[in-house]
């Protein structure tokens, strides 16, 4: 039975894994309340960027409860008795910790810290998915609207 389990929190973690969807960071998506609404259109020029991480999500509830689940069954294999209850509850905590942690690197995107300095002057610093067309010197459009910002590098 624990072998199943296992095999189980394993599979569901993995799967889960793959249902992250970080296009949306990308500024080639828009949601769907911008759809049809009048956006503001303005051009600049790309003088620094920074690869950051982009945390899409603090919930890590699945992790912890698939690392938790993982941990506990591995656990119960140690030993018998009181030890072997030691080991289940330990093995829960520590897999717990280890789902979590896994849980919020999965949620993470690479993106672009990008800095554009505005054709009035304004300097202005845009947070996107990474893309390899975000060099200095680059010249972008900046479409906002709703408190939003997507850069398009100008071909």
């Amino acid at each position: 039975m624990s072998k199943h389990l296992t095999l189980l929190a394993l599979s569901t973690l993995v799967a889960l894994a793959g249902c992250a969807n970080s296009d949306t960071y990308s500024g080639d998506v828009y949601s769907a309340n911008q759809a049809k609404t009048v956006q503001t259109v303005s051009y600049g020029t790309i003088t620094a960027t920074r690869p950051i991480k982009i945390q899409t999500s603090d919930d890590s509830v699945l992790g912890t409860i698939a690392g938790g689940v993982l941990g506990g069954v591995l656990g119960s294999a140690v030993g018998g008795g009181k030890g072997q209850d030691i080991a289940t509850v330990a093995g829960a905590i520590g897999g717990a910790a280890a789902g979590k942690a896994a849980g919020d690197k999965l949620n993470q995107v690479d993106g672009v810290e990008i800095e554009i300095k505005k054709e009035n002057g304004d300097s202005v610093v845009v947070v996107q998915k990474a893309s390899p067309t975000f060099v200095p010197g680059k010249r972008v459009r900046m479409v906002q609207s709703a408190g939003k910002t997507n850069v398009a590098v100008v071909e």
